[in-house]
């Protein structure tokens, strides 16, 4: 440590300066790849407040589930299917693409838990604990059902589902991920169906 600090205060104000301004975004990124289990460039200025909100809220879910484990994802995803009234395995495909059935899955947008549901979004459902499987897809159907009825289009739904409804008026957006997120879900309950 004395060797770092000493290396340290022999760089010019400039290089500190540039340290102490990364040093913050590294650590927050790397924490969110860590126990995320998510790919997130050490970098990235973008999200970083949700990052952090996600990491808050992993904090506080983690000792619990330690002691309770987790429900089975794919009887959480049926169950609120047939609650929501959504199309059979098509919450089970969302929940494969979005997280990989990792309750855990923080994203490098701060996207949270097995539904990959943003902070704003978990809020606006009432989803205290986005990293809760029960709570997660179950606010995650509700939203997926909600942009199903607005859309009347399970494709419209799923675009709405990742890129926001405001981004999805009678199109899929052709912004380089939405509509390649569309097709892994459409495939995915393609696959279900079989």
């Amino acid at each position: 440590m004395r060797f770092f600090l000493r290396l340290l205060w022999k760089l010019p104000f400039w290089q500190q300066l540039a340290i102490a301004v990364c040093l913050p975004v590294v650590t927050l990124n790397l924490a969110v790849a860590f126990f995320g289990s998510s790919v997130v460039f050490p970098l990235s200025p973008f999200f970083l407040k949700e990052k952090w909100h996600a990491l808050g809220a992993y904090a506080k879910h983690r000792p619990r589930c330690l002691l309770t484990g987790h429900d089975e994802l794919s009887g959480l995803s049926s169950a609120a299917e047939k609650k929501y009234r959504l199309p059979r395995g098509l919450m089970n495909a969302v929940v494969s693409v979005e997280s990989g059935g990792r309750p855990h899955r923080i994203s490098f947008a701060g996207a949270m838990g097995p539904a990959q549901l943003m902070p704003g979004t978990a809020a606006l459902l009432g989803v205290s604990d986005p990293f809760d499987p029960a709570q997660a897809i179950d606010g995650g159907a509700r939203y997926l059902a909600q942009q199903l009825k607005r859309t009347g289009r399970v494709d419209l739904a799923v675009a709405a589902y990742n890129a926001g409804p405001g981004a999805v008026n009678g199109r899929i957006p052709q912004n380089g991920e939405t509509e390649l997120y569309v097709a892994k879900v459409m495939k995915a309950l393609a696959r279900q169906a079989d």
